[in-house]
């Protein structure tokens, strides 16, 4: 059974909170063992993210990248089996210091209470 609406919202209170801080100990306070992260790697691939110790690789390498990073129009749209986050990311390149600007929708699924998928469709705004 799914986390009811008020359940998933402490879910992502706490997931963001430790996604921003990059601490994978605590995202998987709320992430299922088995957490996927499904997310696009620099080539534009699929890219599927297994394990804290590969989850913790992928928050520092986005923060290597980035700098002055906001979730901006963050929208959640919980639905039976699952919860969609629409969103707005601006942010600062670090390697030239152009403005960064992406739009995206991320869907979330979860196993016993806790948040076991992590889909991520993005693009440049």
């Amino acid at each position: 059974m799914s986390p009811t609406a008020s359940e998933r919202n402490a879910l992502f209170k706490s997931f963001g909170r430790a996604f921003f801080k990059r601490d994978a100990d605590a995202l998987y306070e709320v992430c299922a063992a088995d957490f996927t992260w499904m997310t696009l790697d620099e080539t534009g691939n699929a890219k599927a993210i297994t394990g804290k110790d590969a989850v913790a690789e992928q928050l520092q390498r986005r923060s290597d990248q980035l700098e002055n990073v906001r979730f901006e129009d963050v929208h959640y749209h919980h639905a039976p089996d699952a919860t969609f986050m629409t969103f707005r990311i601006t942010a600062t390149r670090k390697d030239s210091g152009a403005p960064h600007e992406e739009i995206g929708i991320e869907r979330y699924t979860f196993t016993d209470g806790k948040i076991a998928t992590k889909d991520v469709y993005r693009k440049p705004a």
